[in-house]
């Protein structure tokens, strides 16, 4: 185990000037902290989506079309879709555009996004309407409760089910709620995209399948991991208390601090480059509610460590707030413990509760 140790992920800072680009684009922005944001955006729309349009050309043929998609698909599916991923996930708790501009957004929505496997709505309507609401308990499409998350055949079983019911489940929970704007939304998105990629199959099906198809089935894959491990482990005695932070990490450094879930789910509309300070402030409450703070790794570490059962290596990169644990033996059986599925009947029994 570690003790805190001083927090380098990314704040605020002022630069001494701004860019005349810049400039151009504060006047659409409502903050000037998302100029991020926008540079990620100009890459995308230099890089990516021009390059997809000539892959549905003619003029590459053969070898000359991998050798063009094989960095596109690098550029896009491994550079890119992380930063673009949390930069949506940012967007739906925060207007990115000042109001009338909100076409740019649903451009971003309606035509950036499959380019990374998102279906236009799709993740804000799961994500803010649902996710958030319900806090990975039983209602919520995602939630891990149900499956052991030290088991890669019980996470197989949770993609499969999110991947061919994620949208059927988010629909009926929707319904079910009376949340009619949602579920339409959560409608109008995923079908349109199924209905454009049938579309464009006989314009040419190999550029659909690798510029579309297959980044769309990566995506729902990797926002399982993600999610997989922000919700490993959960207090049994309290299930409300199912998210952890990861600190000091290079990922949050390309992903807008997305490592702090526990921060997230506190104040959700906080700003990313708020977050360290947020969570120095609440250090207090984490060591109270045993919240798990993972020092120096990300996610993926922590998914893989998982279905190797490798509490040892989780162990050495837990911070240890105010002495909570009273030694790596505790912690390791803490780890364990919380990782345990809640069987239906003691799910209902806190629901009740």
């Amino acid at each position: 185990m570690k003790s805190l140790p001083i927090i380098t992920d990314p704040i605020y800072k002022e630069p001494k000037e701004f860019s005349t680009y810049e400039k151009f684009w504060l006047k659409y922005i409502n903050d000037k902290r998302d100029l991020p944001f926008i540079h990620l955006l100009t890459a995308i729309h230099i890089l990516v989506i021009p390059t997809a349009i000539l892959l549905y050309t003619p003029f590459l043929q053969g070898w000359y079309w991998w050798l063009a998609y094989i960095p596109y698909f690098y550029i896009s599916q491994l550079y890119f879709k992380g930063r673009f991923g949390l930069m949506l996930h940012c967007i739906s708790h925060r207007k990115l555009f000042k109001k009338g501009y909100t076409w740019l957004y649903h451009w971003t929505i309606w035509v950036v996004c499959p380019f990374f496997g998102h279906t236009p709505e799709s993740y804000f309507v799961h994500h803010m309407a649902m996710h958030h609401v319900e806090n990975n308990m039983d209602e919520d499409a995602s939630s891990t409760l149900r499956y052991q998350r030290d088991s890669l055949w019980n996470f197989i079983k949770y993609w499969l089910r999110f991947f061919l019911l994620g949208f059927r489940d988010t629909f009926m929970y929707l319904f079910g709620h009376r949340r009619k704007k949602m579920y339409m939304r959560l409608t109008y998105g995923e079908m349109s995209f199924y209905a454009f990629c049938v579309l464009m199959c006989f314009v040419n099906f190999k550029a659909t399948l690798f510029i579309f198809i297959i980044p769309f089935v990566f995506a729902r894959l990797v926002m399982m991991i993600g999610n997989w491990a922000q919700h490993a482990f959960i207090d049994i005695s309290d299930p409300e208390h199912n998210t952890i932070n990861c600190i000091n990490t290079k990922y949050n450094h390309t992903c807008w601090n997305d490592g702090y879930h526990s921060v997230h789910h506190l104040r959700p509309a906080l700003h990313y480059t708020d977050i360290p300070v947020e969570f120095q402030n609440n250090l207090d409450l984490f060591a109270k509610d045993k919240t798990l703070v993972f020092d120096g790794i990300h996610y993926l570490h922590i998914f893989l460590w998982l279905m190797n059962r490798r509490y040892d290596k989780l162990a050495a990169h837990l911070v240890n707030i105010n002495g909570t644990f009273s030694s790596e033996e505790e912690a390791i059986a803490l780890l364990k413990e919380r990782t345990r599925k809640l069987e239906p009947e003691e799910r209902m029994r806190k629901a009740v509760a």
